[in-house]
């Protein structure tokens, strides 16, 4: 990507520390690191015993003028991260982090403030060991750019679903290659849709598929069951930080971060008393709260000031674009028949607050596009098929009967009916969640609530799982289905030795503002392209 050299000899980065978190978890070993700079660290390290990176390094949550640099060591130890607009680090800006400790499981974060809008930013990290001063480790590189203040390109990648049905990093076939292919893509950021790991599914050394063929898996204890403690949750995430794919990509492409059901558990909702033999632990609510410490300690994620746990949250990319990532897991009703005719605390998806929120922030933006990541898909009838819910029980926003909004679907009602009345342009949906990809056009002349103005939705995965679908479609809203990855007589839960998997990629042009979404398969081949005209 273009990058504007500085001028002048002071640093372009006049950065400063502010509020820096730790927090994390799971031992593993990592077999290789990353290309490492070859300008030496500030401290000289001594040569046995260094602290060691195991998870690589990550940025995240990435503005004009901030951004969180995360890693994880294998001690206690202090953070110390260096910044440079140049590769070489000459004239690198040195500041002293957070201390790693056991309690969050050696992970460590620091938000990092005065960014150069649209520049590209190099970052070295290491740490220095608390039982011996002398002792730091070897630094890792990683760069982002600086979301822009003006205009210019945007690109973004979007996927999700990474490790799931058992179907792990399988070295044979290249592990998570999915994540190499993006990353050739060069994207400014890119958006994780969820089911970032799948805590309910246990991965073994050896998985036959359907047609003989055998699925081989690296393992840990940490996958040998279902999570059900906090570092059974860490264990999860640290298992998808061995694959090397991963690790780089996330070294050189900012990550913007949502949760779905497996973070948790499959389809669960708040108060759920699960009825899963598997489980031990029965309450989802408890669960669910190591699982979000979990998601937060590995993930490069700024705690908001007034909730620390909120998930919800929009980022700014100057006047062409502004992303609003969702949370429809916290707040959410009981999954049910999904029917209800009165919008309430049994009929949420959102809820009240966030869906307050988001109407808000979608008509205060200013930006050309409003990209709105969903976790999962707005019309695509996901059923709740667990053994230990009732039949008829519905785990998305549709419930399937085609016909004016119910349940759920009154939130969407609500919301597009509100965009539609404050002349709110231009709003893309994109999400995850099926395991496959699609484009969708909705359009109040084929639906049956018409209060809305035209829009498009994205759908796209898996990083790494099996492939399902495709699932049915509610015409409520009106989905005109454009563009669908797999054939409709699929067998379901294809592993990824059949290469279905998916990701999608957006690109703006910083001049005209059109959007391009492009949707592609595992090697990064393109399977399907459209190019939106901004309403002016």
């Amino acid at each position: 990507m273009a990058r504007r050299r500085n001028r002048g000899n002071a640093p372009s980065l006049a950065l400063r520390r502010r509020s820096v978190l730790s927090g994390m978890a799971g031992a593993l070993l990592v077999p290789r690191a990353f290309a490492q700079s070859p300008a030496a660290p500030a401290i000289v390290p001594s040569e046995k015993g260094r602290p060691l990176l195991p998870c690589g390094v990550a940025s995240g949550d990435v503005t004009a003028h901030r951004a969180i640099i995360w890693s994880k060591t294998d001690r206690p130890a202090r953070m110390v991260v260096e910044l440079a607009d140049e590769e070489s680090f000459r004239r690198a800006r040195r500041i002293t982090g957070p201390t790693a400790l056991e309690d969050s499981d050696f992970t460590a974060r620091l938000d990092v403030d005065g960014l150069a809008p649209g520049e590209t930013v190099f970052y070295r990290v290491s740490f220095q060991d608390l039982a011996d001063l002398g002792s730091v480790s070897a630094p890792l590189t990683g760069r982002f750019r600086a979301a822009p203040d003006r205009a210019q390109d945007i690109s973004f990648a979007f996927s999700g679903d990474e490790a799931g049905q058992g179907w792990g990093i399988n070295p044979e076939i290249g592990g998570y290659r999915i994540y190499e292919s993006m990353r050739r893509a060069k994207p400014d950021f890119f958006v994780h849709s969820g089911d970032q790991i799948y805590a309910d599914n246990p991965i073994v050394a050896e998985a036959k598929t359907d047609d003989g063929r055998v699925y081989k898996n690296l393992t840990v204890p940490a996958k040998a069951q279902v999570a059900q403690s906090l570092a059974d949750y860490r264990g999860n995430f640290a298992y998808n930080f061995l694959d090397e794919n991963k690790r780089r990509f996330n070294a050189e492409v900012p990550l913007l971060i949502q949760w779905d059901d497996h973070e948790t558990r499959n389809n669960w909702y708040p108060g759920q008393i699960l009825g899963d033999e598997r489980y031990t632990q029965r309450s989802a609510s408890l669960l669910s709260a190591w699982a979000r410490r979990a998601l937060f300690e590995n993930n490069p994620m700024r705690f908001d000031r007034d909730d620390p746990e909120r998930i919800y949250r929009s980022f700014s990319f100057g006047p062409a674009l502004e992303v609003f990532m969702l949370d429809e897991r916290s707040y959410r009703g009981p999954n049910s028949p999904n029917r209800q005719m009165v919008l309430d605390a049994d009929s949420a998806f959102v809820g009240a607050a966030q869906l307050t929120w988001l109407q808000r922030a979608l008509e205060r933006s200013k930006a050309t596009w409003k990209l709105i990541a969903s976790d999962m898909p707005l019309s695509l009838v996901v059923p709740d098929l667990n053994p230990d819910v009732p039949k008829g029980t519905f785990e998305a926003w549709a419930n399937g009967d085609n016909g004016a909004p119910a349940g759920r679907e009154l939130e969407v009602a609500r919301l597009l009916s509100f965009i539609k009345r404050k002349a709110i342009k231009n709003v893309v949906w994109v999400t995850a969640d099926v395991h496959y990809a699609a484009a969708y056009r909705y359009a109040p002349e084929k639906a049956q609530f018409t209060d809305f103005k035209p829009f498009w939705e994205f759908v796209a995965g898996p990083i790494n799982a099996g492939t399902f679908g495709p699932n049915a479609l509610d015409m409520t809203f009106g989905p005109e289905e454009k563009f669908l990855s797999i054939p409709r007589d699929m067998k379901q839960n294809r592993s990824p030795l059949d290469g279905r998997q998916y990701f999608g990629l957006g690109r703006i042009d910083g001049h005209s503002r059109a959007l391009v979404v492009t949707l592609h398969d595992i090697d990064g081949k393109e399977l399907y392209k459209v190019e939106l005209t901004p309403e002016a």
